[in-house]
């Protein structure tokens, strides 16, 4: 069978990236792609890698329009995706790559977006520990998918088994993240102009006023932390994607090496798409560049009696699209894999 796909936000690096992976997905054919101000134009005129999309052309972002479709991929600002969401009920498949549709708890929607709270859906990270299972088995037969934000995902990813096995105390967690300027949009921005970037690293969002901060605890809720406080940190860099996430927590007392090792293996043994590197192994985020893969260190730091983690991955793959559509292949009973690959670009 063959799904028809449309594409909001097809102008952006979100929406860019989707119809990049999507361009190379056997069962489906993007049929529509739109955009606010550059409707009307062609599509390669604003990306000009997606040669094999070269004769779409962007149309308005309007109900009507993503109407009709199998499938609708919202790569919208945050706060703009529910407009668009409440009146695509007759759309089988939805996936919001905005914040629309991700935290459960409207204070914390309130105190760190504002404006409408539109309901939860289906959290669109397939390796989550959620209770005693992965989230994949909640985004099985799905119809509304939230893709993650990028960072959140990251922290979460890190994190979780630890928080699952009891093996580290959430209550004094440290994330400082190195994060390319890609996953801030593409609009015009004068701290994303490359004469503000090139040569130095910029702290942004400090002192507890990130967005993705609530996405975190929400995460860490859900894998077993009653009470999950970060410090959260993140720093723009000169690079174009990636995220290089470092994040540490104390260790439980009474825990051994063995039994913290053994709560990431255990976790991620058998994901494609989340890897432990071995002992004394850690990531780059080159090693990651166009991959839907989450590299991953850990080390056992006995003098200061923490855990750190540290994850790389590609903030437009396994950050946003790649999790938008491995969650679109398991909602649609495909194979989880499809169209996505754990092979970087080097160098």
């Amino acid at each position: 069978m063959t799904y028809t796909v449309a594409v909001s936000g097809a102008s952006g690096y979100a929406g860019g990236e989707i119809l990049r992976l999507l361009a190379s997905h056997p069962d489906i054919e993007i049929r529509t792609v739109t955009a606010h101000s550059n409707a009307g134009q062609p599509l390669i005129q604003h990306q000009p890698h997606l040669r094999s999309l070269a004769h779409l052309t962007l149309q308005d972002t309007t109900p009507e329009i993503l109407a009709g479709h199998d499938i609708v991929f919202l790569a919208l600002p945050h706060g703009q995706s529910g407009q668009y969401t409440d009146a695509l009920g007759d759309v089988p498949l939805v996936i919001d790559a905005g914040a629309d549709h991700r935290l459960t708890s409207q204070d914390s929607w309130d105190a760190f977006y504002g404006g409408h709270f539109h309901e939860p859906w289906a959290y669109g990270v397939p390796e989550l520990i959620v209770g005693g299972e992965k989230q994949r088995e909640s985004l099985r037969s799905a119809k509304r998918i939230a893709a993650p934000g990028c960072n959140a995902s990251t922290v979460s990813l890190s994190l979780v088994p630890g928080v699952a096995a009891g093996v580290i105390d959430p209550r004094d967690i440290v994330s400082v993240l190195a994060v390319g300027p890609s996953g801030a949009g593409k609009s015009l921005k004068p701290h994303l102009l490359g004469s503000e970037l090139l040569g130095t690293a910029n702290p942004y969002a400090v002192g507890g006023t990130h967005r993705h901060i609530p996405e975190i605890q929400q995460a860490l809720r859900t894998a077993g932390a009653d009470d999950a406080r970060i410090s959260f940190t993140p720093v723009l860099v000169p690079m174009a994607r990636g995220i290089l996430a470092t994040s540490t927590a104390p260790i439980v007392p009474g825990t051994s090496d063995a039994q913290i090792r053994e709560a990431w293996e255990s976790a991620y043994g058998d994901e494609t798409f989340v890897q432990l590197l071995p002992e004394g192994q850690f990531p780059r985020t080159a090693d990651v560049l166009g991959a839907n893969t989450a590299l991953m260190g850990l080390a056992i730091d006995r003098a200061a009696n923490r855990v750190t983690v540290v994850t790389a991955v590609d903030n437009l793959v396994k950050g946003t699209a790649g999790a938008a559509i491995q969650s679109m292949n398991l909602a649609l009973g495909l194979p989880e894999g499809r169209a996505l690959t754990v092979n970087g670009v080097a160098p």
